[in-house]
């Protein structure tokens, strides 16, 4: 149902359509594609992200607002071809929701949230897909994309009966890197053993993309608290030095109460 008229959402396009007006619009605005207003949906995304871990409520308020405005500006560039505009893409999605949850909005006899995986499978046909690994966007984090490729072809019987078949697989792996004769090689090999950790991962109940991040911004403390330390000194250290600090960092951290 379309916006009622002088309604925020109406003055959001408005404002849109006079920014990509191709005589007098903003020269920046105008010119983008697509292709290239992807990386920025991406970004905003992402920064929503940060406002929830960071548990800002008026961050995320803006954050939102960037990522609406993402929204809007791909509608208005399609809308600008002929394709659809942001109404239809709002009518998409409402239609797409109540045909997810029939128990809701459809027959009272119908199954629950369980249908949902077997509706999204259906409406997957229905756009022609084949294989089991269609609709897995491609601009998904790398770690993100595997665990959904793995998700996938488990649901096909395709998986490890249990763990242990997984991490069997990383020492496998290991050695291919370790006997890898070229760069090529040894990058490939790498993948290959990146994809089974993260299936690793999977078996063990563990979401990968959450783990690497903890691991990354525990690394990003000590090594902060490491530099708090040494002071301006920290970069002239040997390694050795470095090491002891950072064995001093994890002591610390190790002994604050939780």
């Amino acid at each position: 149902m379309p916006e009622k008229e002088g309604s925020p959402i109406d003055r959001l396009l408005a404002i849109m359509a006079r920014l990509r007006d191709p005589a007098t619009g903003c020269e920046w605005d105008s010119v983008q594609t697509f292709r290239t207003i992807a990386p920025y949906t991406i970004e905003e995304a992402y920064e929503v992200d940060d406002a929830i871990r960071r548990g800002d409520l008026a961050e995320l308020k803006d954050e939102l607002g960037d990522l609406l405005l993402q929204v809007v500006f791909h509608a208005r560039m399609a809308e600008e071809q002929g394709s659809f505009d942001f109404h239809a893409v709002a009518t998409a999605i409402a239609d797409k929701m109540e045909r997810r949850h029939p128990h809701l909005f459809g027959a009272a006899d119908q199954g629950g949230h369980h249908l949902w995986e077997q509706i999204k499978a259906e409406e997957r046909g229905a756009k022609g897909h084949r294989s089991a690994l269609d609709g897995i966007a491609l601009a998904l984090p790398a770690l993100m994309r595997a665990e959904k490729l793995q998700k996938r072809a488990a649901r096909t019987g395709f998986d490890w009966p249990d763990p242990s078949g997984a991490r069997a697989k990383i020492d496998e792996e290991l050695g291919e890197v370790e006997a890898a004769r070229s760069p090529e090689e040894r990058a490939e090999e790498i993948g290959d053993l990146l994809f089974a950790t993260v299936n690793w991962a999977r078996k063990l109940g563990v979401d990968p993309e959450v783990a690497l991040r903890a691991a990354n911004a525990k690394f990003e403390r000590r090594f902060r608290a490491m530099e708090d330390e040494a002071g301006e000194a920290f970069a002239t250290l040997g390694l050795d030095a470095q090491e002891e600090l950072w064995q001093r960092v994890k002591r610390k951290a190790a002994e604050k109460p939780a």
